[in-house]
């Protein structure tokens, strides 16, 4: 009776974050339990080679399914049960109890990833209550004073990803940059929901399908200079951390974490703009974990943080607002 209602749900489930909005996420109904698994076809193999964002991506869903399904009084739980080989991270199933959680349906529906301006940055208590959620399952949230520095590690960071081919094309495939894109309403990353204006939008169109005759002339330099300095609109960096020699399930449950942490800053009134390149190119990655004294395989998350000064555009999805039949 619980997963039979659980069915109902599943579209507001799917406003989970993910990489790239490529919601890899799969839920197959079994007898008993539902299978949370996931697509390769929706994984990032260029730009996440090691999966990590994938697996934060898949826990950050378990953990909306739980809050949604408690929101709705069913009882689920989640069995983590990870194989990679076989393409599955756990079982949600039938408990006792309904998941204990403070979120609720309304806040996963508008919860939402800002790249604009913020006016503040989070304060001292909203800080201390996502490292909380994080030192709960033997990690801590951390955040970085020095915006110089961050400043020029996110151009080196810029520069590596656009000089990286396989990456770039990977990008084009899910930038939505014209409403006229077939899966502009189902999944990917909207021209609104990266804050550039019309124009701004065909230049970046025009830039990347010249890229493959453009990159030997210094392309890759110029695309990471076109992305500006984020941190010049205001808010905190903040880097979720985990635990000394996680794993593949950690990870997963790390995602879980993070979503608690989105959560927590939305109810707070703020909003999160991932700052992944930091942690994706190898030498930013290695000098944020000489920074902050600690193995740089243990950064998981790295987001400007801060109180969105407009709203942000909703990010489509192929299930509960989009396509319902996949690319």
């Amino acid at each position: 009776m619980e997963l039979a209602a659980f069915r109902a749900l599943e579209p507001l489930c799917w406003r989970a974050p993910s990489a790239h909005n490529t919601q890899p996420w799969r839920l197959d109904h079994q007898d008993g339990a539902v299978r949370v698994g996931w697509e390769q076809a929706y994984t990032l193999p260029a730009a996440d080679p090691c999966g990590r964002d994938l697996r934060l991506s898949l826990g950050a869903f378990v953990e909306t399914c739980l809050v949604v399904a408690a929101d709705a009084g069913l009882r689920l739980e989640f069995v983590a049960d990870h194989c990679a080989e076989d393409r599955r991270v756990g079982w949600l199933r039938v408990s006792p109890h309904r998941y204990d959680t403070p979120f609720g349906a309304a806040q996963v529906r508008a919860r939402r990833t800002h790249r604009g301006r913020f006016s503040a940055g989070p304060d001292a208590e909203v800080t201390a209550a996502v490292d909380a959620i994080a030192r709960s399952s033997g990690g801590t949230v951390r955040t970085i004073p020095d915006a110089g520095l961050l400043a020029r590690l996110l151009r080196v960071a810029d520069r590596q990803v656009y000089a990286d081919p396989a990456v770039v094309g990977e990008l084009r495939s899910w930038l939505r940059l014209t409403p006229a894109h077939p899966d502009y309403h189902a999944d990917g990353l909207t021209d609104r929901c990266l804050g550039l204006s019309r124009g701004e939008a065909a230049m970046l169109r025009a830039a990347l399908a010249a890229y493959p005759v453009l990159r030997r002339l210094g392309l890759p330099r110029l695309l990471a200079a076109a992305s500006g300095n984020p941190l010049a609109l205001g808010g905190a960096v903040i880097i979720l951390v985990g635990p000394p020699g996680s794993n593949d399930a950690t990870q997963v449950e790390f995602g879980r974490v993070l979503a608690r942490a989105w959560l927590t800053l939305h109810t707070a009134g703020l909003a999160a703009h991932p700052l992944s390149q930091l942690i994706d190119a190898p030498a930013t990655r290695v000098a944020l974990g000489s920074l902050l004294g600690v193995a740089s395989e243990r950064l998981l998350h790295v987001a400007r943080v801060g109180r969105p000064v407009s709203p942000a555009e909703p990010s489509a999805r192929r299930i509960g607002g989009g396509r319902l039949d996949g690319k």
